[in-house]
C-alpha cells in the first residue's frame, strides 16, 4: 500500500515539474521560431517583388504537343459556317 502511494506521489510530482518546464520553455521556443520566420520572410520579400513581371504580361512556360489521332472521317462532321445578315 505504501509503495502505491509513493508511486502516485512521484508520478504527480514528475507531471507537475514537466508542466512547469513546458510553461517556461514553450514561449521562448515559439518566440525564436517566429523571429526566424519573420527574418526569412523579410529576406525573401523584396527579391520576389523585384523579379515580378509588369501587370498584363503573359508568360507561357509549357505548351503540350498536339497529337491528332485517326483520320478525318472518324473525327466527326464538318459544317461550313455562313454568316446570316
Amino acid at each position: 500500500m505504501l509503495g502505491l502511494i509513493k508511486f502516485i506521489f512521484i508520478t504527480i510530482l514528475i507531471l507537475w515539474i514537466i508542466r512547469v518546464i513546458i510553461r517556461l520553455i514553450f514561449p521562448v521556443v515559439l518566440k525564436s521560431m517566429f523571429s526566424k520566420m519573420q527574418q526569412q520572410a523579410g529576406h525573401n520579400g523584396p527579391t520576389q517583388q523585384q523579379s515580378r513581371k509588369p501587370e498584363g504580361a503573359v508568360s507561357i512556360d509549357y505548351m503540350p504537343p498536339k497529337n491528332k489521332k485517326g483520320n478525318a472521317d472518324k473525327l466527326g462532321d464538318f459544317v461550313d459556317y455562313e454568316e446570316v445578315k
